[in-house]
């Protein structure tokens, strides 16, 4: 079944067909960073998963693609996003594996201590920081307009059961700043990864694991050079 498709809209295919995306034509598009994450977080058997921000879906339908998640939930703030994952789910056939929350990270309508696992690819400049882009989705998504790295750190301490997982992509520019405000939370960083454009480009992002709870011990794995080993 083929979900509504409005005019503003178009759908694409990724990994080689097997997922299926409706997109904004010219608006929010998601990224590789998306991509990256979703190759990078630990997923055991039948871990339900929370995705703050989740967009149009595409880091949990990548996960259900690639790997053995139980249920996943999307949280988005924005209407339009959220009903394009909605009907992504439906599209790709995970109707019945896949919810979509409309919600704010700030106060997420989802039960404490729930996700055995948190996904976030969130806002990576500050509200205050560089030029707002005018098209509202883009901008909501790429600056802490309403939620801050707080909110969303938060909501995962909250959200997550004890030992549980918290995975994010961040710019290696402000990787101190991610560590630290994660132990205030009780988030204990257990693994990063640092993705290079390039064999000769400094880093750009840094993938970090958290674990609620966890005792110290990070584990530095080897550089991720370019898009890994997704072509999307």
């Amino acid at each position: 079944m083929c979900p509504e498709i409005r005019t503003d809209e178009c759908i694409d295919q990724f990994l080689e067909g097997r997922l299926k995306l409706i997109q904004s034509r010219d608006g929010y598009r998601f990224s590789i960073d998306a991509v990256l994450l979703s190759e990078f977080v630990t997923i055991k058997p039948e871990d339900v998963v929370v995705d703050i921000g989740t967009g149009c879906g595409v880091i949990l339908l990548i996960l259900l693609l690639t790997k053995p998640a139980g249920h996943v939930f999307g949280l988005e703030i924005q209407e339009a996003l959220a009903s394009q994952a909605r009907r992504n789910a439906v599209l790709n056939g995970f109707g019945d594996k896949m919810g979509i929350i409309l919600g704010d990270t700030k106060n997420p309508p989802l039960v404490n201590k729930f996700a055995d696992v948190v996904i976030c690819n969130p806002p990576y400049r500050k509200a205050e920081s560089g030029r707002i882009n005018p098209d509202q989705r883009r901008a909501i998504a790429r600056h802490e307009i309403l939620a801050s790295i707080d909110d969303i750190l938060r909501a995962a301490r909250n959200l997550l059961r004890k030992k549980g997982r918290l995975a994010m992509i961040y710019p290696s520019v402000r990787l101190v700043d991610i560590l630290l405000r994660m132990r205030r939370f009780d988030l204990e960083p257990k693994k990063v990864r640092i993705n290079y454009p390039g064999l000769q480009s400094g880093a750009r992002l840094a993938l970090i694991e958290a674990v609620l709870g966890g005792k110290p011990g990070l584990e530095i794995l080897p550089p991720l050079i370019g898009q890994g080993n997704f072509s999307i």
